[in-house]
């Protein structure tokens, strides 16, 4: 039995902005790339909500 199973096991660090990459490997950095990529829909999502939403309210102001 090992004495090390009930320690918590470290979660990565999420990406920081503008931190050293050069210790990471390539499938570390791929990794991130992906991760980047999906908050990048995330956002653009969001933005794209926000700006239907921001239309929508214009339109009903502009009737009165």
């Amino acid at each position: 039995m090992a004495i090390f199973d009930d320690e918590p096991r470290k979660k990565p660090r999420p990406h920081e902005i503008g931190q050293d990459l050069s210790l990471l490997s390539a499938d570390e950095l791929s990794e991130r790339i992906g991760i980047l990529r999906e908050e990048i829909e995330r956002l653009e999502a969001e933005l794209k909500a926000k700006g239907s939403t921001k239309s929508a309210a214009e339109a009903l102001f502009r009737r009165g």
